[in-house]
């Protein structure tokens, strides 16, 4: 049984693992009194293991066979607790930003980059803010399409979210190139 659900299947175990509990009961048998250290009971039983041949192993590699099976069997019908749940893969995830340095924290991290941006050209900022579009557009769609699949009305909020994040974008990029249209007459 595990500690967070009495109701899991036990796991399944190995052949050694067979072969230790076999060694158990039968030390219990021939010495019912005697206390047992487990660090010399264990190295004892690791060496015997060690020195079996794959004849005498197969009755535990039998047994771990049975209870894999009965694992499986008992996995298929076993329904976890609601609660803490596995996150579902389907849902879309947010594009990713990867810089990597050892030797800097978060926030000299977040510094670094603030800066380096603040120091690179307009011009050289174009290629990556349309990248970032691109990802936020394909983004937001592959949200509208999962809560599609999730709740039929969620569609007509998705879709319309979509637009509406699209016609705020096209409104920022016009505003952008009017900023750059007046940079360009000022100089």
């Amino acid at each position: 049984m595990s500690k967070g659900d009495p109701e899991k299947p036990r796991g399944k175990m190995s052949s050694y693992a067979f072969f230790v509990q076999t060694c158990q009961e039968e030390h219990k048998k021939k010495h019912p009194d005697a206390s047992v250290s487990f660090s010399e009971f264990f190295k004892k039983c690791s060496e015997r293991w060690k020195t079996m041949s794959v004849k005498e192993k197969v009755k535990f590699e039998d047994m771990a066979k049975a209870d894999k099976a009965r694992y499986e069997r008992e996995m298929k019908t076993y329904i976890p607790p609601k609660g803490k749940q596995k996150r579902n893969s389907r849902i879309p995830m947010h594009p990713k930003a990867s810089f990597k340095h050892p030797s800097l924290s978060i926030g000299d991290v977040a510094k670094k980059l603030g800066e380096t941006w603040n120091n690179t050209a307009a011009d050289d900022k174009q290629p990556y803010k349309k990248k970032a579009a691109k990802l936020k557009e394909n983004y937001e769609k592959d949200v509208a399409a999962y809560r599609a699949e999730r709740k039929p009305d969620a569609v007509k909020k998705g879709v319309v979210k979509a637009e509406k994040s699209k016609e705020k974008k096209e409104e920022e990029e016009d505003e952008e190139d009017e900023e750059e249209e007046a940079d360009d007459d000022d100089e």
